[in-house]
C-alpha cells in the first residue's frame, strides 16, 4: 500500500495534467499508480513529467531505445514497478513481443540483438552503477553508433530520470499495478 496518498483520476480537472494523462494512456493503455501519487505535488508532477516528455520525444534515442533503458536501469535499481511500467510500454505501446520482452527482463543486454543497442545499454548501467567509471571511451563508442553531444547528454538524462522514478516509486511503496513480466515477477 503506497505511504501517501493515491488521490483518483476523476478528480483531476487540470487540463495540463489531463493532456500528461492522455500521453501516458496512449503509451500504457491507462494512468498508472505512479502519476495518481505524483498528484499529491501536482505543481512539480507537471514540470517533472513535461521534462519526461522532452527527453522521450526530442532527442535522439528512439522509444524502443528508451524503454529498453528504462527496463534494464529500473531492473538494476530493483523497482519492479518501473520495471513493470517500462515493460508494458515496450509491449503495449511499441508492440514488442511479450516472450522477448520477459527475456530482455531475465537475461538483460545478452537478450539484445542490436550492437548499437548493447552500447547504449551498457553505457546505460555504467552511468547508473557508477557515473565515475564512464570514460572517453565509452562517449567514443556512443558516437561510433551515431550519437552526437546531444544523444550522449540524452541518454545520461535518462539514467538520472529514470533512477529518479524508481526512487519515488521504492520509497513510498507505490501499489504495483501493471502486469508482471519476467520470472521475477518485475
Amino acid at each position: 500500500m503506497a505511504r501517501i496518498t493515491l488521490h483518483q483520476q476523476a478528480s483531476v480537472t487540470d487540463p495540463e495534467i489531463l493532456q500528461i494523462f492522455e500521453w501516458v494512456t496512449a503509451m500504457e493503455g491507462k494512468v498508472p499508480n505512479h502519476f495518481l501519487l505524483e498528484l499529491n505535488f501536482p505543481e512539480f508532477m507537471k514540470a517533472k513529467l513535461g521534462a519526461t516528455k522532452v527527453l522521450w520525444q526530442s532527442g535522439e534515442l528512439s522509444q524502443q531505445d528508451i524503454q529498453h533503458v528504462g527496463i534494464l536501469v529500473s531492473r538494476a535499481n530493483g523497482c519492479a514497478y518501473c520495471t513493470g511500467a517500462f515493460c508494458t510500454i515496450l509491449n503495449h505501446g511499441l508492440d514488442a513481443s511479450r516472450a522477448y520482452v520477459n527475456e530482455l527482463v531475465e537475461r538483460g543486454i545478452s537478450a539484445v540483438e542490436s550492437a548499437r543497442l548493447r552500447v547504449i545499454l551498457d553505457i546505460a548501467l555504467k552511468v547508473n552503477d557508477d557515473p565515475r567509471a564512464v570514460t572517453d571511451g565509452d562517449v567514443k563508442r556512443l558516437r561510433e553508433i551515431g550519437l552526437s553531444d546531444k544523444g550522449v547528454l540524452q541518454l545520461v538524462h535518462l539514467v538520472s530520470d529514470f533512477a529518479s522514478y524508481n526512487r519515488l516509486n521504492l520509497a513510498l511503496d507505490t501499489d504495483y499495478d501493471y502486469e508482471n513480466f519476467g520470472s521475477g515477477g518485475a
